[in-house]
């Protein structure tokens, strides 16, 4: 892995493009230390499933009550 600071990211970004896309990944530092990774994009592999938490999930019957308290507040 390859570690380049911030300035050089920002001038050479089309040829660490080119690199990540070849497969390396590029560590982006400040003062020496790592803040930011570049590596390539990896599409999911199967599309998301919708209704996972179905049956796992409980909302209170009270959910939309408003606490008069708090309701006065607002008038």
């Amino acid at each position: 892995m390859k570690i380049v600071n911030i300035q050089e990211a920002k001038t050479q970004l089309s040829r660490l493009i080119e690199n990540v896309s070849q497969g390396e990944t590029i560590l982006i530092g400040r003062y020496g230390k790592p803040v930011a990774k570049l590596s390539a994009y990896a599409p999911l592999t199967e599309p998301r499933r919708l209704g996972g938490l179905e049956g796992k999930i409980q909302i209170s019957a009270s959910f939309d009550e408003v606490d008069p308290r708090i309701e006065a507040l607002f008038r």
